[in-house]
């Protein structure tokens, strides 16, 4: 049998590129137990108010909120928001920690996902957005959507 190649976003955080400069991405997959991963698959995962540190060399992810599976047993966990491990490489442990501790940077979350049948948990390594850079970022989108907009409307009379 082959390799399933989902890559189906089942969570995302929004509001992390509103709230941080995301500048450096990494992958890593994420310790579950019991019928996390069925509840998952369900879509009933929530990492909006999810973020991650490290310690001892581990590094695990807080506030992520996982609902119980409905038809679970008694290794459903009871816990929805509990603390999870997550898998990656020592040296790219290393290498977040290192960057992290730097003034204004943080761990975040960006999104959930199943790829050949694990479940992965993108992290951006984030710089806090000051209110001025927000509206800043706002602005220069507002400006991009007007652009297109008016190149569709030219497009549209060209024709």
């Amino acid at each position: 049998m082959g390799k399933k190649a989902d890559g189906k976003v089942l969570a995302q955080n929004k509001k992390a590129s509103h709230d941080y400069f995301i500048e450096d991405t990494y992958e890593a997959g994420l310790v579950l137990t019991g019928t996390e991963i069925k509840s998952l698959r369900n879509g009933r995962a929530n990492i909006g108010d999810a973020f991650a540190t490290i310690r001892n060399g581990e590094i695990h992810v807080h506030n992520m909120h996982i609902s119980p599976f409905e038809q679970g047993n008694r290794s459903n966990p009871s816990d929805p928001t509990r603390t999870r491990k997550l898998l990656m490489h020592k040296v790219q442990i290393h290498k977040l920690l290192g960057q992290s501790k730097q003034e204004g940077y943080s761990i975040v979350p960006l999104k959930v996902y199943v790829r050949n049948g694990y479940a992965k948990l993108l992290i951006g390594l984030g710089k806090g957005k000051k209110q001025y850079d927000k509206r800043d970022t706002a602005a220069k989108k507002d400006a991009q959507r007007d652009i297109q907009r008016a190149l569709r409307e030219k497009q549209k009379i060209a024709r």
